[in-house]
């Protein structure tokens, strides 16, 4: 349960700035920052926590995370019952918050019954943004059919498909409305080719104009966005010019294409450390050479993406989309984005531009009167050593989602 908090002695990192700020108390009562200031008085009822000159910080946010998929074995995923999903799903949503991330945003897959689970205290993992299936052409990326199998649709109805097959306007319409009515936050399309289906070429490009027009149209209409999965400058333009809002991955984004996604106001979501924990082990998990073909393509443009969408003003959110016992590797991202971005950029990626994407600014990603209470403390300073975010939690003593302390070691 919530409990009335003081943090004391402590220095509170500001993401929008870049700075730390010394003498501020924090006062976190039913699960948000009451106040933060010099001198607060600590009321009766309040746990004081003096944080002997550790670093205070938001919470992180992953933007770009699939809790269902417990194995690199998507079709074994999708085939599992819902109710063993569902249980695999929370382990690794628990995993994720003892990491110091206390909101994700899951690009297919999850659903309201996860939600439910967060708010209420059934799973002890972080707040969780959906979109519920990612729509997939026939043959696209979501689609794990291989070439002689005719067997229709991809189980959308269970809760380890990540994937909905909808071809045509019409059919685009009904599935971002179901998707809306089941409760997503946003609408996932598979919009360029993938590493991990079998059919799809990286440089295709999935669904016609008029489909994700109809998509954005579907969206907008319920104050929401689409996002796309997209790895060529082709379609990555393509889907900012049809009104697409957020661009996952972008490793093969050019300047002039990332200058109008910054211009349209979109966000970019790199996920560099999934292509490199594939290369690590993708062969002792059985991929094999068109796999390996494919991440070497996305690899290698993956590092000079963030320069050029750094350079273009183009928001980039922190995000991992690692699959199965890859996760291992989750916090390699912050290793593989400071060799192109400042610390302080790197965490405003995993706090204040999360928070923009999540639809939550000022909620999360912020310590600030109103905002979640969702803090982690940390040993040292995040900003000039970034590497006080990796280990997998490690260097956190404490991690509070909303009020709660999950990891308390003060």
């Amino acid at each position: 349960m919530p409990q009335t908090t003081l943090f004391t002695n402590g220095r509170v990192l500001d993401p929008a700035q870049g700075v730390l700020r010394e003498g501020l108390a924090v006062l976190v009562r039913d699960g948000r920052i009451a106040e933060v200031g010099a001198g607060i008085a600590a009321p009766s009822d309040a746990r004081v926590i003096d944080l002997g000159g550790r670093t205070l910080m938001p919470g992180l946010i992953d933007c770009h995370m699939h809790v269902v998929a417990e194995t690199l074995d998507l079709w074994g995923n999708m085939i599992a019952p819902s109710s063993l999903a569902g249980l695999r799903a929370a382990r690794v949503m628990e995993e994720t918050l003892q990491r110091g991330f206390t909101t994700i945003r899951d690009l297919g897959g999850a659903d309201h019954g996860l939600v439910r689970g967060i708010e209420e205290g059934l799973i002890d993992g972080p707040r969780i943004v959906i979109c519920g299936k990612g729509l997939t052409t026939t043959g696209g990326h979501a689609d794990l059919r291989k070439r002689t199998d005719d067997r229709p649709g991809m189980m959308s109805d269970r809760l380890g498909s990540m994937g909905y097959i909808a071809d045509g306007v019409d059919a685009v319409r009904t599935a971002c409305r179901t998707m809306i009515k089941e409760g997503a936050n946003f609408i996932k399309v598979m919009a360029n080719g993938g590493v991990s289906s079998p059919n799809d070429p990286i440089h295709s490009i999935q669904y016609s104009r008029e489909e994700i027009l109809a998509m954005v149209e579907e969206a907008e209409n319920a104050g929401l966005y689409v996002s796309a999965h997209v790895y060529t400058d082709a379609a990555i333009r393509r889907c900012v010019e049809l009104g697409v809002h957020s661009l996952e991955h972008c490793n093969l984004i050019s300047a002039e294409t990332a200058k109008l996604a910054a211009e349209k106001g979109c966000i970019a979501v790199p996920t560099l450390v999934a292509y490199d924990a594939l290369w690590l082990e993708g062969k002792a998990l059985g991929l094999g050479p068109a796999e390996f073909e494919k991440i070497e393509v996305v690899r290698a443009g993956g590092l000079n993406s963030l320069a050029i969408m750094r350079d273009a003003g183009l928001p980039m959110a922190f995000g991992s989309d690692l699959l199965g016992g890859l996760r291992k590797y989750h916090c390699m991202e912050f290793e593989l984005l400071a060799k192109v971005l400042t610390p302080a950029e790197i965490i405003r990626s995993a706090t204040t531009v999360g928070a923009d994407l999540c639809r939550m600014t000022e909620e999360i990603g912020t310590i600030a009167a109103g905002a979640h209470a969702d803090l982690i403390v940390v040993d040292g300073d995040p900003l000039t050593d970034i590497t006080r975010l990796q280990d997998d939690g490690a260097h956190m003593p404490l991690i509070m989602r909303g009020g709660e302390v999950f990891k308390d070691r003060l």
